[in-house]
């Protein structure tokens, strides 16, 4: 099955998560945001929620159990985009589909697209687990299919990376979201297209 197949068996959530368990996903990605993976403790994550240190173990059996479940929570909107882009028409259109909806969850979900991006353990861990590599192969396969040159590979990580950072950068964080959203999305098509334009040369 390839890695653009929208009917794909390896979704990204294993599991339905109860609203206890939400709960402390949503304690935990705020203290990601602040602290960063490796600066958030168990204890710090109970305090945030008025729990007891057992509460969260009742939940979650490990740390690493509570960094699955919200990055998964966290990239759920992306699958959901994906499912989307992949059945358009054309690849360009659903390479625009999938582009506007990267550019408006950066900007609305700024602190936790900065913690996702730029956070050494979570970066890892999208690395090393099975559904978090589909669903990134899915995503560079849709903004440039089957083309493995290195430049096309590079200018896809250099866009998806520069959304992230400018959605978060202080210097931009005055701009309406809507100016944001348009320039991200002018630039994106910019690069995309000046990889493609390297192609035909």
């Amino acid at each position: 099955m390839s890695a653009a197949d929208p009917v794909s068996t390896q979704r990204l959530r294993a599991v339905e998560y109860t609203a206890s368990q939400l709960r402390v996903i949503d304690a935990a990605l705020e203290l990601f945001a602040d602290h960063s993976v490796g600066g958030t403790s168990l204890q710090m994550i109970a305090d945030a929620m008025g729990v007891t240190k057992a509460a969260i173990y009742y939940q979650f059996k490990t740390k690493n159990e509570i960094v699955v479940a919200a990055a998964e929570t966290e990239l759920s909107w992306l699958q959901a985009a994906l499912d989307v882009a992949e059945v358009q028409a054309t690849p360009a259109l659903a390479r625009e589909t999938l582009l506007a909806q990267i550019i408006a969850v950066a900007i609305k979900r700024r602190r936790s697209v900065r913690a996702l991006q730029n956070d050494p353990v979570i970066v890892r861990l999208l690395a090393e687990h099975e559904r978090f590599r589909h669903l990134i192969e899915r995503l560079y396969h849709v903004l440039v299919g089957d083309d493995d040159r290195a430049d096309a590979r590079v200018s896809a990580v250099i866009l998806t990376g520069a959304i992230g950072t400018a959605a978060t950068h202080p210097i931009l964080l005055d701009l309406d979201d809507d100016i944001l959203r348009a320039h991200l999305l002018h630039f994106a098509r910019r690069l995309l297209d000046l990889a493609a334009h390297d192609e035909r040369r």
